[in-house]
């Protein structure tokens, strides 16, 4: 015997219908965007949720209504159009992670099941597109974060002492350039030891040159091997192998050096970016605010540039944007506070 199903109940179905048609559509147009395997991934996760669609669909029979929208939908679109395609994968491994259908009864098993395979599907196709922007996205949130943090409790603590504004200004301004100077210089030289190691490391393409020489018997070649990391059965097999023509001798590739970039663009970029957090606490007093109006919008200013930096860490990690953003805040203003006591303090002693 069937029940009529109650008002929340249908409004719940409808709910969790949209959210189908919602991820169905998000997975589509990713898809449409990629080539490969990742497409072929994406697409049959759509199918997926196609399978999802018409479990609601029949279970709310007459009452399934006029198409609902899902505001995800347009979010996730315009971050797929401005920042790509990670921070959509990004939403979308953190919406399927929070399924509910494994504490409703109406869901089956296997839709619940399902939800948690998709979570780790999108996670791992997520990593990749974290990975291939890692290095940039590193520099610019940290640098930018670095900026904002140290040049708000430069500017608050010396603001505290109660000196004259102008020197605010220029202490800020030093701050900036001091800050911004450091880091590039500590990237570049960061980058640039991390491509010498990588050359020191890099096997020598000269190598083969020599193997026309190579006393045969003695086969010395099998040491290269083994220093590698081979067994001593693996290197000879292998030195055999080269002596004989039917492998090639290693050469030296450009794979982590490419990884690594490089080390003028890094410092450039680093300098920008810390930049670019440094000047956010100086404007109030570059457009003349001074005294406590001054720190009261220095540290809103750099509280909303710690909340955006927060949650897009936040939305790219697959975890809550508003735990991380409201962390960043906590400990930009944390350091502000101690800096801005130590000025008050030292203030008062002075006077």
């Amino acid at each position: 015997m069937t029940t009529t199903p109650t008002a929340a109940e249908l409004r719940r179905w409808r709910k969790y219908l949209a959210a189908e048609r919602a991820e169905a559509s998000v997975y589509r147009d990713l898809a449409s965007r990629r080539t490969g395997e990742e497409r072929e991934i994406l697409l049959a996760l759509a199918d997926a949720e196609r399978r999802h669609e018409q479990h609601w669909i029949d279970l709310l029979g007459d009452n399934v209504g006029r198409p609902r929208r899902d505001p995800r939908v347009g979010i996730l679109g315009f971050f797929a159009r401005r920042f790509g395609s990670v921070f959509v994968l990004a939403l979308a491994q953190r919406a399927e992670s929070r399924s509910p259908y494994a504490r409703d009864t109406d869901a089956t098993d296997a839709m619940a099941a399902d939800e948690h395979i998709h979570a780790e599907v999108v996670r791992a196709l997520a990593a990749r597109g974290r990975q291939r922007l890692s290095g940039t996205f590193r520099a610019a949130v940290f640098g930018a974060n670095d900026g904002l943090v140290s040049n708000l409790a430069l500017v608050l603590g010396v603001s505290a002492s109660g000196i004259d504004t102008r020197i605010v200004l220029l202490t800020g301004v030093a701050g900036l350039f001091a800050g911004a100077l450091s880091m590039g210089a500590g990237e570049y030289v960061s980058v640039r030891s991390q491509r010498e190691l990588l050359d020191s490391t890099t096997p020598n393409s000269t190598g083969s040159e020599s193997l026309a020489a190579l006393d045969v018997n003695a086969n010395e070649l099998a040491l290269v091997y083994r220093a590698r990391g081979m067994s001593a059965a693996e290197a000879n097999a292998h030195a055999a192998e080269l002596i004989a023509g039917r492998a090639t001798m290693p050469q030296g590739g450009a794979d982590g050096h490419e990884a690594v970039g490089g080390a003028l663009p890094a410092a450039v970029s680093s300098f920008l970016f810390f930049a670019s957090g440094a000047v956010i606490p100086v404007l109030p007093y570059l457009f003349g605010a001074t005294g406590l109006p001054a720190v009261i919008a220095a540290a809103v200013l750099v509280g909303i540039a710690l909340v955006v930096t927060g949650s897009i860490v936040g939305l790219l990690s697959g975890t809550s944007p508003w735990h991380r953003a409201l962390r960043q805040l906590a400990i930009g203003y944390g350091a502000a506070a101690a800096t801005y006591l130590l000025g008050l303090f030292f203030g008062v002693v002075a006077s």
